[in-house]
C-alpha cells in the first residue's frame, strides 16, 4: 500500500534521518569496531544498493531513513509543482508487505511492515545483521490487491500477499468498527479472470478463509443510524448554533425550543429555512454571515460548475430563444439557491398548524433575521432610505417622508415585499409590513430625436403596407 507521510511526520523523519546520517558519518573510523553494519536493499524500492546501518537498527527504522534521504535528494532544488507531484508519486510506489529478508547464514524471513505499523508486532520488524539483504516485491496495486469495505475502521485497498486470509484483511483495515452491532458475516466478491462473472461468497467473520488476488471483501452489518444529525440555526434566537436532531423526526418547533425560543426582535415574517445544499455564498451575501462545518457546502469553483451543469441540463430539451435564455438563467439560479422549505414562522407557535409540524433534515439551515422596523424607499424620491415603520400607514405616507415624488417620477409605484421579494402594484389596499421596499420608478424623458426616429419607423411600416396593398390591388 502507498505510504503517506504527513508534513509533521515528514519533518520528524527528516530530523531522525539527518541525526542518524551524521552519526554514521562520524562513526566511519569505528567500522572496524562493529558499530555499523552493511545492509543491501533490492527489488522494487525507490533506491537500491548497499547502505550502512546501525548495529541496533531494525528494518523499519533503516528503510524509513533510507527512504527519507532519497526523497530529500530527489526534491533538492526542484520548484516545479507538477514535477514534485510526479516524483512523489514515483517514490511512493513500493509495498510495505511481502518483503523478504535474507540473512548471510541462509535464513529467510517474510516481513510485513504495514502490519508492524498497525499492531507493533516486532516479528515483522527484526533487528538487522551484517550483510542482510532486504528485497521488496514488484509493486502493482491495480491488479495485485484485496479491498475491504463495510463495518471496518479503515476501508481501503491493500497490496495482496500470497497466503492472505480474511483475518489479515480485517487486520489491515484496522479491525471491526465497534459502532456496528451484530457483525458476524462477510461477503467475498470474486471476479472471474475475464471480468465477466462474479462469485459472491458469504462466510463467517471468524472463519480463516484463504483469500485470492483481487478479492473484494464486504464486512456485512446494518449501517448504524447514530450519526451527527443536526441543523444550524442563526440569528435572533437565544441559543444560536448547531442543534442535534433525530433522523427525519424532529420538527421545526422542537428546534426552536432547543434554541431557547425567539428573541423579542426576531423578524418571523422574513425568517427562512434553507437545505444543506443551499450555497453558502448566497447566504453570506444576503445575511452577512459565514457558515462553518456544513459538509454539503462546496468551493466557489465547484458551485459555479454545478450551476453551469444544471443550467445546461435544464435548457438542453427546451425551445428557448436567445432572448429567453438570459432570463431563464436568472430564474434557474434563484431556484437552486432558494429556501428548501416553505415555512410560515409566524404560525410555528400554533401547535395545530401544519408549519409547526414541519420536519427538518440533517444539514438544514434556519435564518432568523432581526426586525428592521423600517420601510426602505428608493427610486425617484429626493431622500431615499430607511423610514421608520408605522403600522397601518400606506405607501404615500412613506413617500412623503422621503421627500415626495421627484420631478421625473412615474406614479406607477411598486411595493417589493421583504418576506418574498414579490413585486406588487401600490394602491390604497396594499398592506405594508416591516422590511418592505417601496420603489418609485422614473418616467423616462425622451429627446426630439427619439420621437422622430419612432415616427420614421411607423411611417416606414405604413408605407410598406400601402405598397403591398397597391400591388395586390393591381393584380
Amino acid at each position: 500500500m502507498k505510504r503517506i507521510l504527513t508534513p509533521l511526520l515528514l519533518i520528524s523523519l527528516i530530523s531522525i534521518s539527518y541525526s542518524q546520517e551524521n552519526t554514521l558519518k562520524n562513526s566511519n573510523n569505528f567500522v572496524g569496531q562493529n558499530l555499523t553494519i552493511s545492509v543491501t536493499i533490492g527489488g522494487d524500492f525507490p533506491v537500491t544498493g548497499s547502505f550502512p546501518s546501525f548495529i541496533n537498527e531494525r528494518v523499519d527504522q533503516f528503510i524509513t531513513r533510507i527512504y527519507i534521504d532519497a526523497r530529500e535528494k530527489a526534491f533538492h532544488n526542484i520548484t516545479d509543482p507538477e514535477l514534485i507531484v510526479k516524483i512523489a508519486k514515483k517514490l511512493n510506489n513500493y509495498s510495505l508487505r511481502g518483503i523478504t529478508l535474507k540473512r548471510s547464514d541462509g535464513e529467510v524471513l517474510k516481513l510485513d511492515l504495514q502490519k508492524f505499523r498497525l499492531e507493533g508486532d516486532f516479528k515483522n520488524d527484526p533487528y538487522l545483521k551484517n550483510d542482510d539483504v532486504i528485497i521488496f516485491p514488484p509493486y502493482d496495486i491495480e491488479t495485485n490487491f484485496i479491498s475491504v469495505l463495510g463495518a471496518v475502521n479503515k476501508p481501503d485497498k491493500f497490496y495482496f500477499v500470497e497466503g492472505d486470509r480474511l483475518s489479515d484483511a480485517i487486520e489491515l483495515a484496522q479491525g471491526l468498527n465497534k459502532s456496528y452491532k451484530n457483525v458476524s458475516k462477510a461477503e467475498i466478491d470474486r471476479l472471474s479472470y475475464d471480468g465477466q462473472t462474479m462469485d459472491s461468497i458469504i462466510v463467517n467473520i471468524n472463519s480463516n478463509v484463504k483469500l485470492q488476488r483481487g478479492d473484494r471483501i464486504i464486512v456485512l452489518a446494518d449501517a448504524t443510524q447514530k450519526r451527527d444529525f443536526k441543523v444550524t440555526i442563526l440569528g435572533e434566537v437565544n441559543r444560536p448554533g448547531e442543534i442535534p436532531i433525530t433522523k427525519d423526526k424532529t420538527t421545526i418547533t422542537e428546534v426552536i425550543e432547543k434554541a431557547g425560543g425567539f428573541k423579542n426582535d426576531a423578524s418571523l415574517i422574513r425568517s427562512k429555512l434553507f437545505s444543506g445544499s443551499s450555497l453558502e455564498s448566497v447566504l453570506e451575501k444576503e445575511y452577512g454571515i459565514t457558515l462553518k462545518n456544513i459538509p454539503e457546502f462546496t468551493s466557489p469553483e465547484a458551485q459555479k460548475t454545478y450551476l453551469d451543469y444544471e443550467n445546461e441540463l435544464m435548457i438542453r430539451m427546451s425551445n428557448l430563444t436567445e432572448q429567453d435564455t438570459a432570463y431563464f438563467y436568472i430564474e434557474n439560479q434563484i431556484r437552486l439557491y432558494s429556501p428548501s422549505g416553505t415555512v410560515d414562522f409566524t404560525k410555528i407557535s400554533d401547535t395545530s398548524s401544519v408549519d409547526s409540524k414541519y420536519v427538518v433534515k440533517d444539514g438544514d439551515i434556519i435564518i432568523i433575521p432581526r426586525k428592521e422596523n423600517v420601510i426602505y424607499v428608493f427610486g425617484q424620491v429626493p431622500d431615499p432610505g430607511r423610514i421608520n415603520f408605522v403600522n397601518g400607514k400606506d405607501y404615500e405616507y412613506y413617500i412623503d417622508k422621503a421627500g415626495g415624488y421627484g420631478d421625473y417620477a412615474d406614479k406607477d409605484v411598486m411595493i417589493i415585499k421583504g418576506s418574498s421579494h414579490n413585486w406588487i402594484h401600490a394602491d390604497d389596499q396594499a398592506v405594508l409590513q416591516e422590511g418592505d421596499f417601496i420603489y418609485v420608478p422614473k418616467n423616462p424623458v425622451r429627446s426630439f430625436r427619439y420621437y422622430l426616429a419612432e415616427t420614421a419607423t411607423y411611417l416606414g411600416i405604413l408605407g410598406s403596407i400601402a405598397t403591398i396593398y397597391l400591388l395586390l390591388k393591381s393584380i
